[in-house]
């Protein structure tokens, strides 16, 4: 990235201005839509901890509640993130504003209408009722929009770069912009029942169906909640470390690796059931292949650090990143031995399989934005943090938070799916199924206080980021409202 630099510095295009505005909003939003989205998923969690919390009342009962929760998170704090930070990453990377004009905005303002309308109708009992692609018709047209917006803006900014290098930053979100465009169309193709309702059919039907479903579901984790923050990985890591990527061209193997093995793997959640048995070997195949790629990617963002060491002790923001690429690899592990058909045989259809969601979620995706905006923030208002004790502090909450979340998800789950298999000396069932969930109840109470842990650390950094974002607008500004000066590296 040095050489960018020194090479934009002679370039008459380096006066040039970034839009920072844009990236502003998403930033704040994408926090706004966190705390709704892990409140709601706090409170599902103790809904089934102590199930009278839902007060009879059926806008928060569990079944309504979670996809809420689900989509917050996904699409309102991680899809808010990623908009955001990959404006914000093309325009230093390819030292040029950003394209488009009032189309970014239109992102801005469409993606967030889409989620807040589609929340809104989950709460009042309006679904698809299908994993992570809930939202109704009108609701998916929408997004349909703005995603082509968003390839518009991304790519077109890409095309009138002033520099001939397109970093690996942006290959990722391409990647990624480009794969859930696909997945968005074929998942939800829908056949309204009316133009005025809501309701609607899937053009797909039995193991069809199941199979659109899966590939969509896992590649919404492959490429939203991967292949994105590792876009975001592999900018903000060098940045704070103040390094080079440690292998450039491990990054390029990382990418286009990940990019081929993703799509073939989401049978694998169709184990034992009525999809052809070479279909969900094949994709159990990959699986395991995709340990490779993405060890090689956490390798590559750990070791970027190597000379800068000591950033692990005196920079709790790195402390964020490297412990988001830890959460990584061990969920990159244990994703491939899950989708084993032996393994999977005891851990499909129970808590394990929460346990790692969220070891990936919370662990590597959350992790590694609080980390990405602690950096990013005090750049975007050209202030500094107010305070680096709270990041320290907010960094331990989470941590004790995920760690409580996945061990007691692991107790619950492999213990849930060891019960269900048990039988006696008779051939019969040892447990009822409501014994299972008696012996859940234990790990249910500490998963629900493992989430007070991380949702109390959020509050925390949103009470950070608004105390330097007001301390921020109290200095005097050269700047015009929205826009900052190129400054003279990226």
């Amino acid at each position: 990235m040095s050489t960018a630099s020194a090479s934009a510095a002679a370039n008459p295009a380096a006066d040039a201005v970034y839009n920072y505005g844009i990236i502003k909003r998403f930033t704040v939003m994408s926090l706004f839509w966190a705390i709704l989205g892990m409140s709601a998923g706090l409170m599902a969690a103790s809904q089934l901890a102590w199930p009278w919390l839902n007060m009879g009342i059926p806008e928060i009962t569990f079944g309504r509640i979670r996809p809420v929760h689900t989509s917050l998170v996904i699409f309102g704090f991680g899809g808010n993130a990623l908009l955001g930070t990959s404006y914000y990453i093309v325009q230093r990377t390819c030292r040029a504003p950003l394209w488009g004009g009032k189309l970014a905005e239109f992102t801005f303002w469409g993606w967030n209408v889409a989620v807040a309308v589609g929340v809104v109708l989950y709460m009042l009992g309006y679904t698809q009722a299908r994993e992570y692609a809930e939202f109704v018709w009108p609701v998916d047209l929408l997004i349909a929009a703005v995603w082509l917006a968003y390839l518009a803006v991304f790519a077109m900014t890409i095309r009138h770069r002033s520099q001939p290098h397109i970093y690996v930053a942006n290959w990722f979100y391409m990647a990624f912009i480009l794969a859930v465009l696909i997945l968005h169309v074929f998942n939800n193709l829908q056949m309204p029942v009316s133009l005025t309702g809501l309701e609607s059919y899937s053009l797909f039907a039995g193991a069809q169906d199941a199979m659109t479903q899966w590939w969509y579901g896992h590649n919404v984790v492959g490429f939203i909640l991967t292949a994105g923050f590792l876009g975001m990985m592999y900018y903000f890591v060098p940045k704070q470390a103040g390094r080079p990527v440690y292998s450039y061209r491990l990054s390029i193997v990382h990418f286009w690796a990940l990019s081929f093995l993703y799509m073939w793997v989401g049978a694998h959640h169709l184990h034992w059931t009525a999809l052809p048995d070479w279909t969900s070997t094949l994709a159990a195949t990959f699986s395991i292949l995709l340990l490779l790629p993405s060890w090689g990617g956490m390798i590559n963002g750990i070791m970027t650090l190597s000379g800068a060491w000591d950033k692990l002790r005196t920079d709790p923001i790195m402390m964020f990143l490297i412990t988001a690429l830890a959460f990584y690899g061990m969920s990159t592990f244990e994703g491939p031995l899950m989708s084993l058909k032996s393994v999977n045989a005891l851990s499909h259809y129970t808590d394990w399989t929460v346990g790692h969601v969220h070891s990936g979620a919370l662990g590597w995706v959350a992790m590694i934005t609080f980390g990405s905006f602690y950096h990013l923030i005090p750049k975007l208002w050209d202030t500094t943090i107010h305070s680096v004790r709270l990041i320290y502090v907010h960094f331990w909450l989470a941590t004790i938070g995920i760690v409580l979340y996945i061990a007691s998800m692991w107790v619950a789950g492999i213990g849930q799916g060891l019960m269900l298999r048990a039988f006696d000396e008779y051939g019969n069932l040892a447990y009822t199924f409501i014994e299972t969930v008696s012996f859940m109840h234990l790990p249910y109470v500490v998963r629900a206080v493992g989430g007070m842990f991380f949702l109390s650390g959020v509050l925390l950094m949103i009470y950070n980021v608004y105390m330097t974002i007001t301390a921020a607008k109290r200095q005097p500004r050269t700047a015009e409202s929205g826009m900052e000066a190129k400054p003279a590296s990226t």
